[in-house]
């Protein structure tokens, strides 16, 4: 890679951080071509005799070329799912086709199975470390799924395959993108009757935006949530809550429906399970993850429907005769439930979502998530520089304090891009940057993170912007996202293959994550996460005991509904002709764990891009399943909570961050867990957290 070329394309240059703020579409195409002729000669170098069956000599070759490409492509991929344009598009799906091509002759190239396996057959892979062994060990099993062992035309059709499954992948996305940012309804002054002040401000100035009367509403979360929790005006609730479940499917323009994107990737992974060796889809998912079979992870649902299911019929009954008796809602339907939902918590607990979001201004959320960081997992938050692609998004890094008066030691860095804006893909995501790697070449990489959520950006009031706020749901979203990034920046393993998030069974992957919820509801944690926006006030203990009181809210209902996407997530894995039957089986989940059916236009799984393009298919299960896990870590935190410094207590905190963050993938995630607990998990401290013992 020439000097000149780096200069004038930003993508070449893999010297440092991502040259984010140069990038264009124009820059795309021939770095790519670029980086892969390199990484096509780095291949064959491998396979050939000039490098010998040995775990540094190979990655030397291979791994430095593929990473390379692999961060200018993190880094196109990126930008498309947070400033997304048509000319950037264009460009990435040009390329996308080059780019798995070159991954799947990688997975599937026998020379280079051969020599993996020479590495592992070797009697020197005893000496190799934990890590490596395990990398190693990864690395054989990922070449089997890969189709290494395929030959003539199945290993052709399985090439074909993952072309096929990528590019509808990246369709399905674009649908849902495209459906969410082109949708808007324009709201009288009658029509927003109980929506929160704020949030007509926001929605008066999107309809000045474009030189409309009225209120702007969209169906990104800042704007659709408040419609259907405050919005009194049933007929408004009724239009937005259609519009939002009825995305991406036959309802809207057909360019954007993915009804055949979803029946064609569901026919694909079944055509690729079977040329594995594989009964169906959910088997291949499994291979990597905790989980034994298919049958062992519905035999975990369908026991969780079983136990939540009478606090399910019990919430759905109150909230009907609330409806009904105070709200004038004999006929409970979809677009009424978070609306009932809201009112009647604030009956029984005296509180409004909207109050407590008051007090959770984003300046002081970060503050105090930066303070319990820095305390349990001994480290120091700093803000640091680097080119952004937008300008409210910040980058920091995380330090060691030296031992003396040596210099802080840099641990990792992260991106954080809070708001939620069009061009930019709905939800809330980890994604790494860099991995830590001790190179070939001799260096230490730190891990660098992108953190990215959906929040109201701050508003503009008077002429003066009033600082962001986030709801408690916001609050723990980015406690969870956090808690991704915490497993990657934190890590100790100097293996990039299983270094940090690296080589984590997927169904293991959220428990970082959802550990660091926990956090959120502790009063000794949260009272320093809060100022009123207008008096800077923290939040009054009462109002956080009445949130306490509340946090098990419909916990039956929420738990269900997890189950129930699982369950489906599931069948359409496992059964037969499935791609045939989605609503027949979506149907007969819901029949089979539901207590509350949706209306019959609902299509949520037209935008369900978790399953399919978003790595969970036949894996959503993983949400409760690593729930399981972090509820029983988080017991750990409560059981040291009468040592110095409560649920922040040191000692327990560098237990947790040495056996379970540091550790990443360089083993199981169970053995990690026993290193922890001194116990395998069980599922107790969730039932409880949730209400449902």
């Amino acid at each position: 890679m020439n000097e000149l070329k780096a200069t004038t394309n930003p993508l070449l240059d893999t010297t440092g951080l991502p040259r984010f703020a140069e990038i264009r579409p124009e820059h795309i195409t021939p770095a790519v071509d670029a980086l892969l002729n390199d990484a096509d000669a780095a291949l064959a170098q491998a396979t050939s005799d000039a490098v010998p069956p040995d775990y540094d000599a190979l990655s030397a070759v291979l791994d430095v070329a593929s990473e390379r490409l692999s961060c200018a492509w993190g880094a196109v991929g990126h930008l498309s799912a947070v400033a997304d344009t048509p000319e950037l598009r264009a460009a990435y799906n040009e390329n996308m086709p080059k780019v798995v091509d070159f991954h799947t002759r990688v997975g599937a190239d026998e020379a280079l199975f051969a020599k993996y396996k020479a590495v592992l057959a070797s009697p020197r892979s005893a000496s190799l470390s934990a890590p490596r062994r395990k990398a190693l060990g990864n690395a054989i099993r990922d070449f089997r799924l890969s189709g290494a062992e395929l030959q003539g035309a199945a290993k052709t059709r399985f090439a074909e395959l993952q072309d096929r499954q990528a590019e509808l992948g990246q369709k399905f996305s674009e649908h849902v993108l495209d459906a969410t940012d082109g949708y808007a309804c324009f709201a009288s002054d009658d029509e927003v009757a109980g929506l929160p002040q704020d949030v007509k401000q926001a929605a008066l100035a999107a309809a000045q935006a474009v030189d409309r009367p009225g209120y702007k509403f969209t169906l990104h979360m800042p704007s659709f949530i408040p419609v259907m929790q405050y919005a009194e005006n049933r007929a408004l609730r009724e239009k937005v809550y259609t519009a939002y479940a009825t995305r991406a499917s036959e309802f809207g323009p057909a360019e954007l429906d993915n009804s055949a994107l979803m029946r064609e990737l569901l026919q694909l992974r079944q055509e690729e399970a079977v040329l594995l060796g594989y009964a169906n889809a959910a088997e291949v998912s499994l291979v990597p993850k905790m989980a034994g079979s298919p049958a062992e992870v519905v035999s975990f649902l369908t026991d969780l429907a079983h136990r939540a299911r009478p606090g399910a019929e019990r919430d759905l009954a109150e909230l009907r005769e609330f409806a009904a008796t105070e709200l004038g809602l004999p006929d409970l339907q979809a677009w009424d439930m978070p609306f009932a939902s809201e009112r009647l918590k604030e009956k029984r607990y005296a509180f409004s979502e909207q109050e407590v979001k008051q007090y959770f201004t984003e300046v002081k959320v970060l503050e105090g998530l930066f303070h319990i960081i820095e305390t349990v997992f001994e480290v120091r938050i700093r803000p640091d520089t680097a080119p952004v692609w937008h300008p409210s998004v910040r980058f920091f890094r995380i330090e060691r304090q030296g031992s003396g008066d040596a210099a802080p030691q840099l641990v990792g860095q992260f991106y954080l891009d809070l708001h939620a804006r069009p061009g930019k893909r709905p939800g809330a995501w980890m994604d790494d940057v860099l991995g830590r790697w001790a190179r070939p070449e001799g260096a230490l990489q730190t891990p660098v993170a992108h953190l990215v959520c959906n929040f109201t950006p701050p508003a503009i009031v008077d002429g003066k912007e009033r600082p962001a706020l986030l709801t408690h749901d916001d609050l723990t979203t980015l406690f969870h996202e956090f808690g991704h990034g915490l497993q990657h920046m934190l890590t100790q393993i100097d293996d990039i293959g299983v270094a940090g998030i690296s080589g984590v069974e997927w169904d293991a992957v959220e428990l970082p994550s959802q550990f660091m919820e926990n956090f959120c509801w502790e009063w000794d944690v949260l009272k320093h996460l809060t100022a009123h926006v207008d008096t800077g006030e923290p939040m009054p203990r009462a109002l956080f005991d009445r949130m306490l009181a509340a946090k098990n809210f419909h916990s039956g209902l929420q738990t269900l509904r997890q189950v129930e996407l699982s369950l489906i997530d599931m069948r359409l894995h496992t059964e037969a002709n499935a791609a045939e039957r989605i609503a027949e089986l979506q149907a007969a989940v819901r029949a089979e764990v539901c207590v509350i059916q949706p209306p019959a236009f609902s299509r949520s799984l037209h935008t369900f891009s978790h399953i399919f393009d978003g790595g969970y298919a036949a894996g959503y299960y993983s949400y409760k399943w690593a729930e399981v896990l972090s509820a029983d870590a988080w017991g750990a935190f409560e059981e040291s909570a009468g040592a110095e410094g409560g649920v922040l207590n040191v000692e327990t905190g560098r237990r947790y961050r040495q056996n379970v963050l540091e550790t990443g993938g360089s083993r199981s995630t169970m053995e990690s867990f026993k290193a922890f607990r001194g116990r395998e998990p069980n599922i107790d401290a969730l039932l409880r957290h949730q209400g449902l013992a």
